[in-house]
């Protein structure tokens, strides 16, 4: 259950960063590019600062 609700946050973020530089500003796409590092980083290491705040919010695996 986790997993799934971080894969839909960063997801989220992604989409709302791309409309945010089509719309805004496209210096937004830092964000993406901050999001997509994390998720690899996340990859690699098996550690996620989200996974830790959804677990400390009482969300399940």
């Amino acid at each position: 259950m986790k997993n799934r609700v971080v894969r839909a946050i960063a997801g989220t973020f992604i989409l709302i960063s791309l409309l945010l530089a089509i719309y805004v500003d496209i210096s937004w796409l830092w964000f993406t590019a901050f999001v997509g590092a994390n998720l690899l980083q996340s990859s690699i290491t098996k550690w996620c600062l989200m996974d830790i705040i959804l677990g400390k919010l009482g969300v399940k695996d």
